[in-house]
C-alpha cells in the first residue's frame, strides 16, 4: 500500500505543477502560444499516466473514473507525440484534471 500512496502523491504533485504552470497560461490562447508550458504540462501528464498505470497494475480495484483515458493519454504523448492536440490537452487539464484531483484526495483520505 505504500507504493500506491506514493503514486497517488506523484499524481497530486504533477497536478499541482500543472496548476502552477497555468498561472502563466490562464487561457487556451496563451497556453497554445507557450511552448515551454505545453511541454511541461505534457511531461506532467506523462507522469500522471505512468503513476495511474502502475496503480492499476498493482491494485486493479482502485477506482479512478478516467483511468484508462489517463493511461491512453500518456501513451499518446510518448508514442504518438506528433498527433498530440493542444485542444485535447487543454480539455484534459481544464475538465478532467480537477476530477482526478478530487478522486486522488479522496483515496488518500480514506
Amino acid at each position: 500500500m505504500d507504493e500506491i500512496k506514493a503514486w497517488l502523491y506523484d499524481v497530486l504533485n504533477a497536478i499541482h505543477e500543472i496548476e502552477t504552470f497555468l498561472i502563466d497560461a490562464p487561457n487556451f490562447s496563451s497556453y497554445e502560444n507557450d511552448l515551454k508550458t505545453r511541454r511541461a504540462i505534457e511531461r506532467n501528464l506523462e507522469i500522471i499516466g505512468e503513476a495511474v498505470a502502475r496503480m492499476q497494475k498493482a491494485e486493479p480495484s482502485i477506482y479512478l473514473s478516467h483511468a484508462r483515458k489517463i493511461i491512453d493519454t500518456r501513451n499518446r504523448i510518448i508514442h504518438g507525440y506528433d498527433t498530440v492536440s493542444d485542444e485535447i490537452i487543454w480539455g484534459i487539464i481544464t475538465i478532467y484534471l480537477p476530477v482526478l484531483k478530487q478522486e486522488v484526495n479522496k483515496l488518500l483520505n480514506d
